[in-house]
């Protein structure tokens, strides 16, 4: 155990590109290099005018019909093209997800779905908006690689290295533009974490803008108590990095999950098969639980409000360290427990 001291000073956080704007940069790039490239649109908006007016022989919009999307996707990816399909998170998995599913998942097609408005980021348009069930539905899709970027600066190494992986691809993104840590982004690599702060008592394991940046600031309040939390930006949820997310937790009190999600099906339960399966370690997971409300809130705020917030990560992960300061036996011996 270390010694409380004074709170950090840390840099504020500063905000970050939108993430779509970096988004439609990098499909640029991909398209001028790779003429197999196919934006489809489901009339999301910014396209048109960007890749559109680019590649306009490459450029369909399919109007709001996200079934059809999904299924002329496929026939273009089995014709050789290299598909982009663009619509909400909540869409492409709740209306469409029969047919990403059944025609490109099923037949193992490189269609990359780029899903914008994940979480809670489309907040301010209700309920009907909002993604809190999609990475579960994902993660249940076999061969579908799945990656939640923890940041802006992430969108164009990402999608670089997605655009040569065989299969099919899920990427989540925001709508708005959200903080980032000071400093340069760390390297991106597809299936391998990352590890944005060190930390030998706890571990916080997060994934997207929101969750990575309440787990950094709740890693400094810890701090002050004398609470080292290691930060790992989990952004590939599938395939997982069984190995970098058991280096992380290995030797820690317990393990503390952060996402923009419910707590069935996502990161939670991605990072609890395979710790309970692996190490004898707590893991607590911070979620969206609740009845989402109906009154308009900002992102942040709304996550609040569903109980995702600093002061819970860092309460989280004060239960584990305290727990393990009073059975530091129990730790090393019993089999791991999972608590919501």
């Amino acid at each position: 155990m270390t010694t409380a001291r004074p709170a950090e000073q840390t840099p504020q956080p500063v905000l970050g590109p939108d993430p779509r704007a970096a988004y439609r940069e990098a499909l640029l790039e991909l398209a001028a290099a790779d003429s197999r490239v196919v934006c489809l649109d489901s009339d999301t908006g910014g396209l048109e005018n960007t890749f559109g007016e680019r590649f306009p022989d490459r450029y369909v919009n399919v109007g709001i019909a996200e079934a059809n999307l999904m299924t002329v996707a496929a026939g273009l990816a089995r014709r050789g093209f290299l598909p982009y399909v663009h619509t909400m998170a909540t869409f492409a998995t709740m209306r469409a997800g029969e047919f990403l599913k059944l025609d490109v998942v099923g037949n193992r097609l490189p269609v990359r779905v780029v899903a914008t408005h994940g979480g809670l980021s489309a907040a301010h348009f209700g309920t009907s908006h909002f993604a809190l069930e999609d990475l579960a539905v994902t993660r249940a899709l076999s061969d579908l690689t799945v990656v939640v970027p923890g940041d802006a600066r992430q969108i164009g190494p990402a999608m670089r290295q997605l655009h040569e992986v065989p299969g099919p691809a899920y990427l989540r993104l925001g709508r708005s533009a959200t903080p980032v840590p000071p400093g340069p982004a760390p390297a991106f690599r597809l299936g391998r974490a990352r590890v944005l702060r060190e930390g030998a008592d706890v571990t916080l394991v997060a994934a997207g803008p929101l969750p990575l940046l309440l787990s950094l600031e709740a890693a400094a309040e810890l701090a002050a108590d004398g609470t080292e939390a290691q930060v790992l930006d989990l952004h590939t949820l599938h395939p997982l990095d069984h190995e970098g997310l058991l280096a992380a937790c290995r030797g820690r009190a317990g393990v503390v999950t952060v996402e923009e999600h419910r707590p069935q099906g996502g990161l939670g339960d991605a990072v609890t098969e395979v710790v309970a399966a692996e190490l004898a370690l707590p893991v607590r997971r911070v979620a969206v639980r609740g009845r989402p409300g109906v009154r308009v809130a900002g992102q942040r705020a709304a996550l609040e409000q569903l109980g995702v917030s600093t002061g819970a990560v860092a309460d989280a992960a004060r239960h584990l360290h305290a727990a393990r300061a009073e059975s530091p036996a129990q730790h090393t011996a019993a089999g791991p427990t999972m608590r919501g």
